[in-house]
């Protein structure tokens, strides 16, 4: 018998009442363990809020707008309903919850004769994905309504949940690991390396519940299906790099670009992005270079995209980002902005896996394949006046700083540990979500262009305000957000839009300071933005966790009153 939705909504609703990793991870468990096989994968899927693999290119794009178009349609609420709901709780799915509560009981009857299923909902969102082309919109906009028209208040609320990719239950993806090594009897090592090598705990949860310990041991890395990249963790300076490395590191230029991995195979190659989207067909001219010089049957290589003017000088963030977005005039946009690749990493070559090697090794490996492409710029020492100076080099040429990297160091996908490390300088900055916006005054007044900055909490999922600013952008830029903040729009009240929280932009400021304004309990001084973070996805934002480490050392050598003083 299928798996009712209902029971998997009813979940997601204990979980977000339970504050115990334990017991959640417990709850999970249970759960898919009554499973039946082909649920699992979609499942574990729609339970953290992620209807398809990380690295796959399908979405759903069905907008907020649409979302809020099929409440109306189902409830009758005006705009005026709609805002009151929100206001009440903050949250869309509770929102929908409060909206579809109100339906008339004629059409309750239909519930009860034609209950949701999990595979129901999961096959359904494919459906949505899969509409493509003229006439896709009214598609989309079908199926979502025969979806909620089916679906109980609790079950509407937790499908607007996944649709918009924010469950704020505190399932996160650690979470789900253990409930799926609780769940089959495997380690959480042996899960974590497998989700690490596939990118898709529904795979892992498939694969550990099915075939147990021996077939999560068989998982090899798949060509063409990217892999998260390892990411470093901030240090102030190349002192405390060489300390934490044990006093003799590698150091790289941090190069002021778009990070890529790329998949070769018999003469086939695919680029991948910082967020795992295939950008081959916005890079023609990288490709080419790619299979010029790079001689080997297999590989996995990771390097470093940037764009270039005059005198081989890196042009800025934003430049390379239209490269990136492009899919028509190409060959136009190669010539108006010419990029060059430097590789700085291989992870799989000719049935290799490369991961678990040290890094010296894997760099070994990718000095004997580069052929004529550039390796990222680097050093071997234990000097801190050398590598200083090295640093001063990377800034000059235009670069955001340097890598520190472990010399034993193995490559963790989607880990951000200590065996790498990035050291950009003195100004601080921090990756935030914007999750709303004031309407402009005077000049501004036609656009949303003072934003709401939010830190991720790891712990529930939620995204906490610990900011605002109007400063950094330029008036094209500001266009342009407004267009687009507009598109994720959850509700409005007075001249504050709320928005799904999908853009990242880096913020610098002067300080954090402690401030009972947010529900963060810090708010950034002087905050501005630095640049629009098109390569990065909100589960890639800074977390709160960050903004405390920045708020404590700011404190190193003052008298400890401050750091409780509001």
């Amino acid at each position: 018998m299928d798996t009712p939705f209902k029971e998997l909504a009813e979940l997601c609703e204990k979980l977000e009442k339970t504050t115990k990793r334990i017991t959640m991870a417990n709850l999970i468990s249970s759960f898919l363990k009554e499973l039946r096989s082909d649920e699992i994968k979609p499942a574990v899927r729609l339970i953290i809020g992620r209807t398809f693999p990380a690295w796959s290119q399908e979405t759903l794009e069905i907008s907020w707008r649409t979302v809020i178009k099929t409440i109306k349609d189902l409830t009758g609420a005006s705009n005026k309903d709609i805002s009151r709901a929100f206001s009440k709780t903050g949250d869309p799915g509770d929102m929908t919850k409060i909206l579809m509560e109100k339906r008339k009981k004629a059409k309750q009857t239909t519930l009860l004769q034609f209950p949701l299923t999990i595979l129901n909902v999961y096959k359904c969102f494919v459906s949505i994905a899969d509409a493509k082309g003229s006439g896709s919109k009214k598609k989309k906009e079908s199926l979502l309504y025969g979806l909620l028209s089916r679906a109980t208040p609790l079950e509407a609320k937790y499908i607007v949940k996944d649709i918009l990719g924010e469950m704020r239950h505190g399932v996160s993806e650690g979470l789900m690991e253990e409930a799926i090594a609780k769940a089959s009897g495997a380690s959480l090592e042996q899960v974590k390396r497998a989700h690490m090598l596939l990118g898709d705990l529904g795979d892992v949860a498939y694969i550990a519940l099915t075939k147990g310990v021996q077939g999560l041991k068989e998982i090899r890395m798949r060509l063409f299906h990217p892999i998260k990249p390892m990411l470093a963790q901030p240090v102030e300076n190349v002192k405390e790099a060489l300390k934490e490395h044990g006093g003799k590191t590698s150091f790289e230029y941090k190069l002021d670009g778009a990070r890529v991995q790329i998949h070769i195979k018999n003469g086939k190659v695919a680029i991948f992005s910082r967020r795992l989207t295939n950008v081959t067909q916005s890079l023609p001219d990288i490709v080419k270079l790619i299979l010029e010089e790079i001689k080997v049957n297999e590989a996995v290589l990771e390097g470093e995209v940037i764009a270039i003017g005059e005198k081989n000088k890196p042009l800025p963030f934003q430049h390379l980002m239209r490269r990136f977005h492009r899919v028509k005039d190409i060959e136009k946009m190669t010539k108006e902005i010419p990029v060059q690749l430097y590789l700085f990493d291989i992870l799989y070559l000719n049935g290799k896996m490369l991961i678990d090697k040290p890094y010296m090794e894997r760099w070994e490996y990718l000095k004997e394949v580069h052929g004529n492409i550039h390796l990222a710029p680097r050093i071997v020492t234990n000097s801190p006046e050398e590598a200083q100076r090295f640093f001063e080099k990377a800034k000059m040429a235009g670069h955001e700083g340097l890598i520190a990297k472990k010399l034993d160091s193995n490559y963790t996908p989607g880990i951000r540990g200590k065996k790498w490390l990035k050291i950009k300088g003195i100004l601080d900055t921090l990756d935030l979500v914007i999750v709303a916006a004031d309407w402009g005054y005077g000049r501004r007044h036609e656009w949303l262009s003072d934003y709401y900055l939010a830190v991720r909490d790891e712990k529930t999922g939620e995204f906490l305000v610990i900011g605002k600013t109007f400063k950094g952008l330029t008036d094209e830029e500001f266009k342009e957000m407004t267009k687009r903040l507009l598109e994720l729009k959850i509700a409005e009240t007075g001249g504050t839009v709320y928005v799904k929280p999908e853009v990242v932009v880096e913020v610098a400021f002067d300080e954090i300071q402690q401030s009972p304004k947010y529900k963060s309990g810090f708010a950034l001084r002087f905050a501005r933005i630095t640049r629009i973070r098109e390569d990065k996805g909100p589960d890639e934002a800074d977390t709160i966790e960050r903004v405390r480490e920045i708020y404590e050392r700011q404190f190193r050598g003052k008298d400890s009153y401050l750091r409780t003083r509001w």
